[in-house]
């Protein structure tokens, strides 16, 4: 685990992220905030790309809570059988849909506390909805952030909630916002898992990580 970056270092390297990419976007398709959360409850052990391609039919039928329950388990089970754990995670829809519509009126709280109390939906997926939808400076840490906090010092921690806490109080306020979806698509795309493309990296020099490819 690389220390912790210094303020100046991390306004540097988010100042190169925003330079790269200004306004950073989400990957995962969705029409509105219900399927923005289905689509991100969905995505757990899973790729965006594979739940774009499960969803794309589904959204066009169900996208409402109201419509969900209509369509029913076996039939969202239908849609979605070619991601991982699809069986649970239909469940799990049609049992938020049910309450969101029983206890929220068919809309989706916009409190982290509602959210996560939701069938399969945790802190991760609330941060993310809140985030994209609601533009709070939420941070939802996922393996590709935990990776590139953790190699480079813009936020070490043992585990996602640590990570998330030194985000939060070390990152430069006014990159809050779009902070999750830079390292995010940053881990996805640069600093990978097994061959990070460090040649190439925009935050080559400033990065601790020890162990960057030539």
């Amino acid at each position: 685990m690389a220390k912790q970056l210094d303020y100046h270092t991390l306004r540097e390297i988010f100042t190169r992220f925003q330079d790269a990419e200004a306004e950073p976007k989400g990957e995962l398709d969705h029409v509105n905030v219900y399927t923005l959360l289905v689509a991100v409850a969905l995505s757990a052990q899973a790729t965006d790309a594979g739940v774009n391609r499960a969803t794309k039919t589904l959204f066009t039928i169900a996208d409402t809570p109201q419509k969900m329950l209509d369509l029913g388990e076996e039939k969202v089970i239908e849609h979605i059988k070619t991601i991982g754990l699809y069986r649970n995670k239909a469940k799990n829809v049609i049992k938020l849909s049910r309450i969101l519509v029983d206890q929220y009126g068919g809309e989706v709280p916009c409190s982290r506390a509602a959210l996560e109390s939701l069938p399969g939906v945790g802190r991760k997926t609330a941060n993310v909805v809140l985030n994209m939808w609601w533009r709070h400076p939420a941070q939802a840490v996922d393996t590709h952030i935990f990776r590139v906090g953790n190699r480079s010092g813009i936020a070490p921690g043992k585990d996602v909630d640590a990570v998330e806490r030194a985000i939060e109080d070390n990152i430069p306020v006014d990159f809050q916002l779009h902070a999750h979806h830079w390292l995010i698509l940053h881990g996805r795309y640069h600093c990978k898992a097994r061959k990070p493309l460090c040649p190439t990296c925009i935050i080559r020099d400033l990065c601790q990580f020890e162990d960057k490819t030539i």
